[in-house]
């Protein structure tokens, strides 16, 4: 048993020594990488899309890539919005790591990209202990998923730095209880922000967008507390992350209301 968390340990370190790495990259080549996480059918490539099509009205020079286990259905749909999007297939795989996410970057991402949005592949678990050299961690769940997935998923909700619930247009019909979901996430992840939005009647589309550029512009996301937690690399398998200031100072900074 110790050799296999040691085994994970140690994987966990080095994914976490490439996505400094690849940050700062990034970062020097002007563009900040957001990382979506969810279950499967939570409606996040629908609120992505919608966020891309504002971003190319906007002008502002963004890409995606998304990430499934198989077929290339959520690139097409993405390539809809007009900007530059690439499809990985994961061949099984759970979860993206650093150093994947770089081979894919390399030679795709157009100069002057200012926003790279990462469709991590639909899963709450694996994805949640992998830094992909992201400024800003999002982490979507729908009404339809009940208002303990906090509870059921302390590590990928503990970690975000924006917690996005989706299709509200429906939460009195499949009784949402919207200040028990808040109080569940707060337990996990005290202070982190809890966006709701709706695609279809065109709720909080575009703070995503918002933040994500806040981020880009050199405010520190919300700071989880799991992540400076001494034993937060043995909750749940996952490495903590600790996302400081660039200029290494850990200055905290709020996003704009």
């Amino acid at each position: 048993m110790c050799r296999v968390v040691d085994l994970q340990q140690a994987v966990l370190a080095k994914n976490d020594e490439s996505a400094h790495t690849l940050r700062a990259d990034l970062a020097a080549r002007g563009t900040t990488v957001v990382n979506l996480l969810s279950s499967p059918g939570s409606g996040k490539t629908a609120l992505l899309e919608r966020e891309l099509e504002l971003a190319r009205q906007r002008s502002v020079p963004v890409a995606a890539l998304t990430a499934d286990l198989a077929t290339e259905n959520d690139a097409v749909r993405l390539a809809r919005s007009g900007v530059p999007v690439k499809q990985v297939l994961t061949d099984g795989l759970c979860h993206l790591e650093a150093d994947m996410l770089r081979r894919h970057v390399e030679g795709w991402l157009p100069d002057r990209t200012r926003l790279l949005f990462v469709e991590n592949v639909g899963n709450l678990v694996c994805p949640a202990s992998y830094d992909l050299g992201e400024t800003l961690r999002v982490v979507l769940a729908s009404v339809t998923e009940g208002e303990d997935k906090p509870l059921k998923y302390p590590t990928a909700f503990g970690l975000a730095h924006l917690v996005v619930v989706t299709k509200t247009d429906i939460a009195e019909a499949v009784e949402f209880d919207e200040a028990a979901f808040r109080a569940n996430v707060e337990r996990v992840n005290p202070g982190v922000e809890v966006l709701l939005t709706s695609v279809r009647r065109d709720l909080g589309i575009g703070t995503l967008l918002d933040r994500a550029l806040a981020a880009a512009d050199g405010a520190i996301p919300h700071a989880p507390v799991m992540a400076h937690r001494p034993d937060a690399s043995a909750h749940a398998g996952a490495a903590p992350h600790h996302h400081a200031h660039p200029d290494g100072t850990g200055a905290m900074a709020h996003f704009p209301s």
